[in-house]
């Protein structure tokens, strides 16, 4: 399933047991091994990408790893590697699905990870990263107008944006709204949408085309 032969098995059995199995049952849970996972997969994945990227700047780097760590991304690969029809699920929470459930398979994989480090160390799992996680896209998109801006600003020593609704028009079913983005205490743009996300975004566009 993951390639790796553990030496102490119980490592995976806990990193597979859901809290609500545990409940019912009095074994341990995933739930500190996720902890450790998250911090092994930030690691192997900004050690991957430094590599691979000599020259791209840390707030790009920043982007793109949080495109891979996402939980959209981890739930996928936890699906590839098959983890959902293994775990141990409390019989509400299987009853309701939760081997499907996002939430719950990039928990999995975390704690996955977690102990595969703590069986075979760290290379297991730059492999099983590179094979689960790196070799495919990122599960959601690196930049934004919006994460642009918040990075132009720190380069400048300014603080980060904040986005105000300035108003809302129209029937609820085709709203308009128009949003302001403020930088430093001033007003910097404004920005329309159909929802609040879209005005913040064209907001933000519009910043960016006065700062750089």
């Amino acid at each position: 399933m993951i390639n790796h032969t553990f030496q102490n098995p119980s490592l995976l059995e806990t990193a597979l047991t859901h809290s609500s199995y545990a409940n019912e049952t009095g074994l341990a849970h995933n739930e500190r091994l996720e902890f450790l996972g998250d911090a092994v997969l930030g690691f192997v994945t900004a050690e991957h990408l430094y590599r691979q990227h000599p020259n791209k700047p840390e707030g790009e780097l920043t982007k793109l790893r949080a495109g891979y760590v996402c939980e959209q991304s981890l739930a996928a690969a936890a699906k590839r590697l098959g983890l959902g029809e293994k775990l141990r699920l409390g019989r509400g929470e299987k009853a309701d699905g939760g081997g499907a459930r996002d939430s719950i398979l990039a928990d999995a994989f975390e704690a996955v990870l977690a102990a595969v480090y703590l069986d075979g160390g760290i290379e297991p799992c730059r492999k099983m990263v590179k094979e689960a996680i790196l070799s495919n896209p990122p599960a959601v998109p690196v930049s934004d107008a919006k994460s642009r801006l918040q990075e132009v600003l720190q380069g400048q020593g300014k603080p980060g944006p904040a986005y105000r609704i300035v108003s809302e028009s129209g029937p609820d079913h085709a709203k308009t709204f128009v949003v302001e983005v403020v930088i430093d205490g001033k007003s910097a743009s404004q920005g329309t949408g159909r929802n609040k996300k879209q005005a913040e975004m064209d907001a933000a566009n519009k910043a960016l085309e006065k700062l750089i």
